[in-house]
């Protein structure tokens, strides 16, 4: 199913009313909200269950609105976003007085982006403002790359749901900070950070910790049920087969590597050669292995470079300590 011009109005007609909206983008659903309505975006924070400190992306329809959102635009964030907009790319640059605080956690850095997806615009032209949006997920879930994913986790919390198919890209776009002399990248994404520092003419940090807060830093995020296990390639299979033999629910992501071998676990998903189709292929992977019963999932981190950065990012957050543990 596809969403109708009819559906894009209704959907900007509950986004104007103070309702909550879910859309699709090329990376992941998001949960949308009147960026300006800080009761609109308090709701969001209340339906996903999200910290009131954790920072949503502002979503706007194209580069001419960022005068909305933020204060200034440094040299640096225009030659971005003339280059990746509309695309997976969300530069975090200093707030502008139209953005309430709710929507930025308490901060005075707002993150803002130009989704490259046909429905997401024409929500945003119909709408005629700026959508806060984090995935359309509870908070520190795996994120939904389908309307039906969005459906099943969040049911009538949300207002209206736009579909627009499966996300092409599948895992959320990469956060720059903006704000300083010298622009970093705060969450691996989309847009990698190869094409990145092909476009600015020099390599960029990937810090592991940020004076900015963004989405996606919390120690456990984008986790199934099951508990995600990291091992190296060579022990993955040995590993995996033991914790089976243990009494687990075994998953297990096969690399082309291993891809096609005999293990005696639960249930194995085999890994596409492609790090575009490992990475749109990622959340429903993990979802998979939930549904099939698992209450482990081993996987081994691909080579981090291009989209495979995102991907192991991804990883480990999933496999990061629960708030119970």
């Amino acid at each position: 199913m596809s969403a109708t011009t009819s559906d894009t109005e209704k959907a900007a007609g509950v986004l104007r009313a103070g309702g909550l909206v879910a859309f699709p983008t090329e990376t992941v659903y998001g949960l949308g909200a009147n960026a300006e309505d800080p009761g609109a975006v308090a709701r969001v924070f209340e339906v996903k269950g999200r910290p009131p400190s954790h920072p949503l992306i502002v979503h706007i329809g194209g580069a001419e609105q960022l005068g909305n959102s933020v204060e200034d635009v440094p040299e640096t964030a225009r030659l971005l976003a003339e280059r990746f907009w509309p695309g997976p790319l969300t530069l975090v640059l200093r707030r502008g007085r139209r953005v309430p605080l709710e929507a930025t956690g308490g901060l005075e850095t707002v993150a803002v982006r130009v989704p490259d997806h046909p429905v997401a615009l024409a929500l945003l032209s119909a709408f005629g403002g700026g959508v806060a949006a984090p995935s359309a997920n509870r908070f520190g879930s795996v994120s939904p790359t389908t309307a039906s994913h969005v459906r099943v986790e969040l049911g009538d919390a949300v207002d209206f749901v736009l579909d627009g198919g499966p996300c092409e890209v599948g895992v959320e776009s990469t956060i720059v900070d903006a704000t300083g002399d010298v622009p970093s990248v705060l969450r691996p994404g989309g847009v990698t950070r190869e094409d990145l520092e092909a476009v600015l003419g020099f390599p960029l940090a990937v810090p592991s910790t940020s004076r900015v807060r963004v989405p996606g830093q919390h120690p456990s995020h984008y986790a199934p049920r099951a508990r995600v296990v990291l091992v190296e390639l060579e022990k993955l299979v040995v590993e995996a087969e033991l914790a089976q033999e243990l009494g687990h629910r075994v998953g297990v992501f096969l690399p082309p590597a291993i891809g096609g071998a005999s293990v005696k676990v639960h249930a194995a998903v085999e890994i596409p050669d492609s790090m575009a189709a490992y990475a749109r292929g990622l959340y429903g992977f993990l979802r998979e292995l939930d549904q099939r019963g698992c209450d482990l999932i081993f996987a081994s981190l691909p080579m981090e470079a291009g989209l495979g950065l995102a991907i192991a990012n991804r990883l480990r957050r999933a496999s990061g300590p629960r708030p119970s543990d």
